[in-house]
């Protein structure tokens, strides 16, 4: 919004710096995390009025997690709400690759709010059906990815880009809007399957967010691509904006959802969150990257399904408990242990994304 003041520019004084995409996302970062500061005890408090017992524990759950009964849910809503305002505030909105992170964002909160809503009001742990949600998250993805197909440039569109290889392009053709649609509705509920320990989605969503916001940059400037060989996507330089602002959303949440936490994510936002990095990763022409940089999301939606189908071949499980993060529980590590090191394990892997920039 606050781009528009780069028209009162003669190039040489302070509404200049709106021009400049890298000042703009340093500003959405700061904006989201004061909001976050400001706003994120009076809606926790609120929350915690209005839900009462707060969200459901699963009685299969690890005994440890009947502690956490009370705790009060949707705290995603602290995160999206200063996402909104930051990138509203900030971002060039005439960039279309905004609106459909802005759109996919935004839609599967509503997914994820619903469903919050559901256990809360009906105090247990089922909700909306999955069914329901499945589909709702691929009719939003599919538009998602027919506008981003639609956008990219001729020579990108419908083609799937690979790392490492040089200029090499697979064409997909109509194949890549059903692709797409798995990237974002599977980081949707990767990212929400990990959400189980206080802070352990919230923090590997902020680094693979940072990640992909540095990748968007990169891809968006011309001179970069040139010079690193990878695939210019003129306009995805704008999502660094949104990036920026997760981040510091991210760490106004964090904040809060510290153990022991004083509001769970729940899945209005570990759904909205998982469907912005699926969503920004189709735009970037970086689906691949997503699956390295955001490998702990598919470790643990592996865990679950390997067990699901392992105990429907067999009636026995491979994993204690799954996800996988309740597995370590059971094994006795500490959650603050489990937390730590899941977050050392993202942080590695987000590095190991961005070398594919320069391994080519």
């Amino acid at each position: 919004m606050l781009y528009w003041l780069t028209e009162f520019s003669d190039g040489g004084d302070i509404f200049n710096l709106f021009r400049y995409i890298t000042f703009r996302a340093g500003m959405a970062f700061f904006t989201a995390l004061v909001f976050g500061f400001i706003f994120g005890l009076p809606l926790i408090n609120l929350l915690r009025r209005r839900q009462g017992k707060g969200q459901p524990i699963r009685d299969d759950g690890p005994q440890t997690h009947f502690a956490k009964a009370g705790t009060p849910t949707m705290g995603g809503l602290l995160i999206l709400s200063a996402l909104l305002f930051s990138t509203l505030l900030w971002a060039r909105l005439d960039n279309i690759y905004v609106w459909i992170v802005l759109g996919v964002t935004f839609a599967f909160g509503l997914i994820g709010f619903a469903d919050d809503y559901a256990k809360v009001s009906k105090q247990n742990t089922k909700g909306v059906s999955s069914k329901v949600r499945f589909l709702l998250g691929l009719l939003i993805a599919a538009a998602a990815c027919a506008a981003a197909a639609w956008a990219h440039p001729a020579a990108l569109s419908y083609n799937l880009a690979l790392p490492v290889f040089k200029d090499t392009l697979l064409h997909l053709g109509w194949f890549f809007i059903p692709f797409g649609m798995i990237v974002i509705v599977g980081s949707a509920n990767a990212v929400n399957l990990t959400d189980g320990l206080d802070g352990l989605a919230i923090m590997p969503v902020m680094i693979a967010a940072g990640t992909l916001g540095v990748i968007a940059y990169v891809v968006g400037n011309y001179n970069y691509t040139e010079y690193l060989g990878v695939h210019f996507v003129p306009g995805t330089g704008e999502l660094l904006i949104f990036t920026a602002a997760l981040f510091g959303g991210g760490l106004g949440f964090l904040w809060y959802n510290a153990p022991p936490a004083a509001v769970f994510m729940g899945d209005t936002g570990s759904l909205a969150l998982g469907g912005a990095l699926g969503a920004i990763a189709v735009c970037t022409k970086h689906e691949i990257v997503l699956a390295i940089v955001g490998g702990l999301f598919v470790v643990e939606a592996l865990s679950v399904i390997i067990q699901v189908l392992y105990f429907k071949r067999t009636g026995r499980r491979v994993f204690l408990m799954a996800p996988i993060h309740h597995h370590f529980e059971k094994k006795g590590w500490a959650e603050p242990q489990i937390v730590i090191r899941f977050w050392i394990i993202s942080l590695i892997l987000a590095l190991i994304g961005l070398a594919t920039l320069k391994l080519r």
